[in-house]
């Protein structure tokens, strides 16, 4: 894959209480003409991160930015009840229609006493065109199991022709690093009949390594076979140091399940400065008028915005 980097697309102003920094894991939806709509997670000045929906004008591409109509002045949810998986936080996953419904898989946060945070996966679901979303149910689903016994987030969720697939994050383990708790992760693989009842397969799709984290996987169908982009980082000095920082990775597979590692095809990396020069991940792929586009994010894990790049032919 070859990117072309059109650029920044939006970070938030501050002008919003609950979305003072951060525009992290954008998700499109494609209202139709030359409008999508692009939800993403904005932190408030605790630190909570909220659904935030914007709407964008992609007239300009494929060779200019597309520019921001609107920002939504509320979250698309508030925080879960004290006590629920999403009570601290909440971030975009994946988008997928269901019928007239919309099908919200997001990523909700909770504050623990040891290790930093526990996240895991929930379902929101909109009967209006994305206009606003309702739980699917107060708790999660897909959370820590026997199978996944540390955490599951990032979920990215294909409907194949016999069932729901999902690709997700399971947490490995935690390591204490500097006097502070870092997690360990790798993607994994679960199933549907129907995109709300979900059963983890215990299959580990792609082992980052010793000393690797893989995180937020997006798959795609290229050429008869499975494709994923996914964000790949070290477990130590990421935050720090550029060189082990977050880039993005590309895999490939034939049935899903087993994938081979070719990060070089990623076709994308850190600029020379700028919004995106210390880290690149967390991507979105979308197609218009038979050009396909990348959404990602930056800097300090979604702190400096989201950009979009354009995939030219090799």
């Amino acid at each position: 894959m070859n990117w072309h980097k059109l650029g920044l697309v939006w970070a938030p102003t501050g002008e919003l209480p609950w979305a003072q920094s951060h525009a992290t894991l954008p998700v499109v939806q494609v209202v139709g003409g030359d409008r999508w709509c692009v939800f993403v997670g904005c932190r408030d000045d605790l630190g909570k991160t909220r659904i935030a929906r914007l709407e964008l004008n992609i007239a300009p591409l494929p060779n200019e930015l597309p520019t921001v109509l609107s920002v939504a002045p509320s979250p698309i949810l508030p925080l879960g009840l004290p006590g629920t998986f999403d009570d601290s936080g909440m971030m975009p996953g994946y988008l997928v229609a269901d019928g007239d419904s919309l099908l919200l898989y997001y990523i909700g946060w909770n504050v623990k006493a040891t290790v930093p945070y526990h996240t895991s996966i929930g379902l929101a679901i909109s009967h209006d065109r994305g206009h606003t979303f309702q739980r699917h149910s107060l708790g999660p689903i897909l959370d820590r199991s026997a199978v996944d016994p540390y955490f599951t987030t990032s979920p990215c969720v294909l409907r194949e022709e016999d069932c729901w697939r999902m690709w997700y994050i399971s947490g490995t383990g935690w390591r204490e690093i500097n006097g502070r708790w870092e997690p360990e992760y790798h993607v994994k693989l679960a199933e549907s009949p129907d995109g709300y009842s979900w059963t983890p397969t215990g299959i580990s799709c792609i082992d980052p390594g010793p000393g690797y984290a893989i995180g937020h996987p997006c798959v795609f169908r290229h050429d008869c076979r499975y494709a994923m982009l996914y964000s790949i980082r070290s477990t130590t000095d990421y935050r720090t140091d550029s060189k082990n920082s977050y880039h993005l990775g590309y895999a490939d597979s034939t049935d899903g399940i087993r994938w081979n590692r070719r990060d070089k095809l990623a076709g994308i990396t850190c600029s020379a400065s700028g919004w995106d020069s210390e880290m690149i991940e967390y991507a979105w792929l979308q197609h218009h008028n038979d050009q396909t586009y990348l959404l990602h994010n930056g800097n300090g894990f979604g702190r400096s915005g989201f950009g979009i790049a354009h995939l030219h032919a090799s």
